[in-house]
């Protein structure tokens, strides 16, 4: 009797991040999308929040990641333009309705919405790590090589020549939105410490509230001052999008445990710089603020002018050290509540 054919041995299965869902499926990633992109939108403006963990808390990372890289080589279809539709809709909204509110949080309530924002990121270590899983060698060393690069750019965001800052300029605008971007759509990045690694976090969100204050008012010269800001920053924007996207994919498919290993370790990593006991103090003759000597001359207009003023640390009170726990726990409810949500791409990969 004839010995049975062997059976071939199985591949494994596609990560479920990684499975596409049926063609119906991808149009009802529509509207978790665009709150995606309302969440994406407060994330870019607030330091401490990923962009790419928001996406990637609503499900709808890889989805965003495949419609950018579909787009940037002329392979797109219509789902692909109603994500990115949706998700630049979203994140547009809230940076022009927010960027005046979320800075004036930060310059007068700094602890409390730290807290906060440390307690959200929490929140997104157990979704790295489930797409990480199980660990592995390259896991590990991944990790410890993004956590190293991380805490470095924490630390760095507190010294004085991060204080400082560098003087703004079309160039600098440009390359601040390139690499701003590139690190925002990183699941644990956060483009805005890039943003004040370069000195360029306060003139592009004061450039953008400025901007919004016209476009309520109707005002189009008033629009004009502040787009030599924003457009060579927006171009800036659109090619580290699309750079990281494609280079994303192609590293998730390729070194999936390495990547994620690093998207960890910056995720842990960027805590160092969440650390919340600090006060904007009003700058005094001699001080560099935005990379301008502070001088007699200047230092009447930065009395009002807070978002620009120098931080320092100071030793929290016992009460502050509680309220600031209570508000870690507050949002780490908020973050695992999104994380609760159904997300499309594992329903899909589960079909």
């Amino acid at each position: 009797m004839p010995e049975p054919a062997p059976t071939p041995p199985s591949q494994p299965p596609a990560p479920a991040a990684l499975t596409p869902g049926p063609r119906a499926n991808r149009f009802a990633l529509a509207p978790r999308s665009l709150v995606a992109g309302l969440l994406m939108g407060v994330a870019n403006i607030v330091p401490g929040i990923s962009g790419g963990a928001m996406l990637l808390i609503l499900g709808v990372y890889h989805a965003f990641l495949e419609a950018i890289a579909a787009v940037t080589t002329l392979r797109f279809k219509i789902h692909h333009l109603v994500v990115i539709a949706c998700i630049g809709a979203g994140a547009g909204t809230s940076i022009l309705l927010l960027a005046g509110i979320v800075r004036d949080a930060i310059v007068t309530h700094r602890w409390q919405t730290y807290s906060i924002v440390a307690g959200m990121r929490l929140a997104a270590v157990p979704i790295v790590w489930r797409l990480a899983r199980p660990a592995t060698p390259s896991l590990w060393t991944g990790m410890i090589i993004g956590l190293i690069l991380t805490a470095g750019a924490a630390a760095f965001t507190y010294s004085p020549a991060a204080q400082s800052g560098l003087a703004s300029s079309p160039l600098m605008n440009f390359t601040a939105g390139l690499l701003g971007a590139s690190a925002t759509i990183l699941p644990g990045m956060d483009g805005s410490y890039i943003l004040m690694l370069l000195g360029q976090y306060v003139p592009i969100l004061s450039a953008i509230d400025r901007f919004a204050d016209a476009l309520r008012a109707g005002d189009l010269a008033a629009m004009l001052e502040p787009c030599k800001v924003l457009i060579p920053t927006g171009i800036g924007v659109a090619l580290g999008i699309g750079g990281v996207a494609i280079a994303m994919r192609w590293l998730l498919a390729k070194f999936p445990k390495p990547t994620y290993g690093v998207l960890l370790g910056v995720l842990l990593g960027a805590f160092i710089g969440l650390y919340p006991f600090g006060t904007y103090r009003a700058p005094v003759v001699g001080d560099r603020v935005a990379g301008q000597l502070v001088t007699e001359q200047t230092l009447s207009k930065l009395q009002d002018d807070k978002d620009k003023w120098p931080l320092e640390f100071f030793t929290p009170t016992t009460t502050q050290v509680a309220m600031s726990l209570a508000l870690v726990a507050l949002g780490l409810i908020a973050g695992w509540a999104l994380t609760k949500l159904e997300r499309e791409e594992e329903r899909a990969a589960q079909a």
